[in-house]
């Protein structure tokens, strides 16, 4: 006697099983993509930029304190103005001076937050003290003080 073969829908079950199964796994790598290209591809080069625009910004500012530093007269006040760019890839910034930093080690940080550059202030900061903060929007007003803060 020959067997007949069982035509039940078990062919077609499995081929489901198969799909779901096959589906799903890539939407699981599909998902773990978008999450990885974004990182990778996006902030993280973002990211270097924002960095390397405040080790522009830090530099130009530590520049205009050391200028001031040599003008300055030996008895009284003299200002300058600094235009910093507003945003760096639109997002917004500020500038200080390390509050636990002295001596020759004082240092700018400009951050955002997220991103961080700190610079020293070269060749005064064993003699004087720089104090401060700002944003970049508007014109900035570096001061020297012959007599002090």
């Amino acid at each position: 006697m020959s067997r007949k073969r069982n035509d039940t829908g078990d062919d077609a079950v499995s081929s489901m099983v198969d799909y779901t199964i096959i589906t799903g796994v890539m939407v699981t790598l599909m998902v773990v993509m978008l999450i990885v290209t974004n990182a990778v591809f996006l902030e993280g080069p973002a990211n270097t930029v924002k960095y390397h625009s405040y080790v522009d910004i830090g530099n130009g500012v530590s520049v205009r304190i050391v200028d001031l530093y040599v003008i300055a007269p030996v008895n009284g006040i003299i200002y300058t103005k600094i235009d910093l760019p507003d945003d760096v890839m639109g997002e917004d910034y500020s500038v200080k001076m390390d509050p636990f930093s002295e001596g020759a080690a004082q240092r700018i940080i400009i951050t955002d937050g997220q991103v961080e550059s700190v610079i020293a202030i070269g060749g005064i900061g064993a003699t004087k003290g720089v104090i401060g903060n700002t944003t970049g929007s508007g014109l900035n007003v570096i001061s020297y003080k012959s007599e002090g803060v």
